[in-house]
């Protein structure tokens, strides 16, 4: 029987505990079954706070091997240079990544994966939610009863507007947007156009027709933007664009503020250039509750819930989680950007 004294079976398990890799948690409410998955396997490094700052979260990222990203803080060359050579993976809990200098991350051969696919219902449902709350008035209406207006008297007192019969363009026909797309028919629209690069197959069973994107601004009584956000697309909603879209129209913006030309928008809403809009983001987030937008009657403004459900945010958190275990073990991200 071999025999170790006391330190040396300190010193071996001091090793063992040097060698288990670690992973930067950038918030501490990250869903429980995805922080389960990783503390299995690896040490967690998880910065307190519900809304860490990026000093809060730069001070806490040396030395890790891996990040596990909820946040809007930018992951940049600086980040990468505090976090060190051992980074190897960010796993962030979104769709989108322009949060993240993709460039500079393939530049030092870190992967990166993302949490496509897994909240694509949710933001259906809420881009739906948004064309009825802004058709319908429902925003406008419950405040006319905290206000003591309520009319039922006129027959004019709180029309809105039919979706039944209308004809809906749809900015950006992927996943979301086909998910989108199928829960329209049930409301026997009349048609539905979207725009892009291309025409895509999965269209011809959603019986949508491509079109130029003036031509679906045009044709289209209601806007529905879920595109991602690029340089072609950042501020490609302004002045013209509104211009073009029918004063009947409504506009709804489940993708990322900074799509629309946010100035030029409440122009548009003030001016009755559209008649209304559904807003789940917008620019700066959180948008100051003096904002303009906040004072329009006929603008539903809600704080980005497009995935705040308990089930969407709990299977991106894992989905995430899956991206990191993939990464440190030399394997391909389940959802891998690069």
């Amino acid at each position: 029987m071999l025999w170790f004294g006391r330190n040396t079976l300190v010193r071996n398990f001091a090793n063992i505990r040097t060698n288990i890799m670690k992973v930067f948690v950038s918030h501490e409410e990250v869903p429980q079954p995805a922080l389960d998955l990783l503390k299995e396997r690896y040490e967690l490094v998880i910065c307190p706070g519900r809304e860490p700052t990026r000093a809060q979260l730069l001070e806490r990222i040396g030395n890790v091997n891996a990040l596990f990203w909820f946040s809007k803080h930018r992951i940049d060359a600086e980040l990468f240079n505090i976090a060190g050579p051992s980074l190897k993976v960010i796993g962030t809990m979104s769709v989108g990544y322009n949060h993240i200098d993709v460039a500079e991350l393939k530049k030092r051969g870190i992967k990166l994966g993302n949490t496509p696919n897994v909240l694509n219902n949710a933001v259906a449902n809420m881009a739906i939610a948004l064309v009825l709350a802004t058709a319908r008035r429902m925003q406008e209406g419950r405040q006319a009863i905290l206000d003591d207006v309520w009319e039922l008297t006129r027959p004019q007192w709180m029309l809105g507007q039919d979706i039944e019969g209308s004809t809906v363009g749809i900015v950006g026909l992927g996943n979301i947007g086909q998910a989108i797309a199928k829960r329209l028919k049930a409301f026997e629209i009349s048609r539905i156009l979207y725009c892009g690069h291309r025409p895509k197959p999965e269209a011809a069973a959603l019986g949508a027709e491509f079109v130029s994107f003036d031509a679906l601004l045009k044709d289209s009584d209601i806007v529905i933007i879920i595109c991602p956000l690029t340089d072609e697309t950042r501020g490609m909603f302004n002045k013209d664009a509104f211009s073009k879209m029918k004063r009947t129209s409504i506009l709804v913006n489940v993708a990322r503020g900074e799509v629309v030309d946010q100035p030029a928008l409440i122009e548009a809403l003030e001016t009755g250039q559209i008649w209304g809009a559904g807003l789940d983001v917008m620019y700066p987030e959180p948008l100051p509750s003096n904002h303009k937008l906040m004072t329009l009657k006929n603008c539903v403004v809600v704080p980005h819930l497009g995935s705040a459900t308990l089930k969407t945010r709990t299977d991106m958190a894992v989905l995430a989680a899956q991206n990191i275990i993939a990464g440190l073990e030399g394997r391909p991200l389940p959802a891998q950007v690069v």
